[in-house]
């Protein structure tokens, strides 16, 4: 897993970094919603106004999780990890503008870097699980994950959820939304081919249902789509040692 998880960190250098926000948001149709539905359906899980620990990993770029998670939940505190350095850079000054960086542990690394008896509340993986290639390697790192929550924890999981050949609609209209913000033609052409071959999402929602029960989860509660994007929220099996 750590080879795989640190040829993905080294996409995210200091220029991709830099447009990562702008970027996201035209990407990803919704990318506001989801992450304040992501932080509701925590605040769900684990009730509101309860103090929890929150293990955010892929937190680099602007730290949007935690931004709307720690603002509806003021008693909730977070560990921040990242394998980037300019992403999480870029995250440590967005928790800093949001007085947020007192209640945020930062941790540049991945998570087989944290200790095993760390027990966390919840967790969320946005928009990491795609960069991950092969199917074993994200069932390590889901494993790795569910090591470090406590029984009966929930975790967000969101990011591209379809191979992108396999909805040629789909990938028409994620085009479509590029060119309706300026693109032209061949930038658009240049920025579907860097996805297509930067990234290996699992083929399905099922494909995904499968990967976390394999890791130690329950069956996800999907909760969000936009294209080839889904977030869900699932439950460490609280049989699980």
């Amino acid at each position: 897993m750590a080879t795989a998880s640190a040829d993905a960190a080294r996409k995210f250098d200091p220029g991709r970094a830099a447009e990562y926000e702008t970027q996201s948001r035209i990407a990803l149709a919704g990318y506001d919603a989801c992450h304040e539905l992501s932080a509701c359906m925590l605040a769900a899980a684990l009730g509101q106004g309860a103090p929890a620990h929150i293990l955010v990993v892929g937190a680099g770029g602007g730290g949007q999780e935690i931004v709307t998670t720690g603002a509806l939940e003021p008693a909730w505190r977070f560990t921040a990890l990242d394998p980037s350095e300019p992403m999480l850079d870029l995250a440590v000054a967005k928790l800093r503008q949001h007085g947020l960086l007192d209640r945020t542990e930062i941790h540049l690394g991945y998570i087989d870097d944290l200790p095993v008896e760390a027990r966390f509340d919840a967790a969320t993986l946005i928009g990491v699980l795609h960069h991950i290639p092969g199917d074993q390697p994200k069932r390590e790192l889901l494993r790795a994950l569910a090591a470090r929550l406590k029984p009966g924890a929930p975790l967000v999981l969101a990011g591209n959820r379809y191979a992108y050949a396999s909805r040629p609609l789909l990938l028409a209209a994620w085009a479509e939304r590029w060119r309706m913000h300026g693109a032209g033609v061949d930038e658009v052409q240049a920025k579907l081919g860097k996805i297509l071959q930067g990234a290996d999402p699992p083929h399905s929602e099922a494909a995904v249902a499968t990967l976390l029960k394999e890791a130690g989860f329950e069956p996800p509660t999907w909760f969000f789509a936009s294209l080839f994007w889904g977030a869900c929220i699932a439950r460490r099996l609280s049989s699980k040692s």
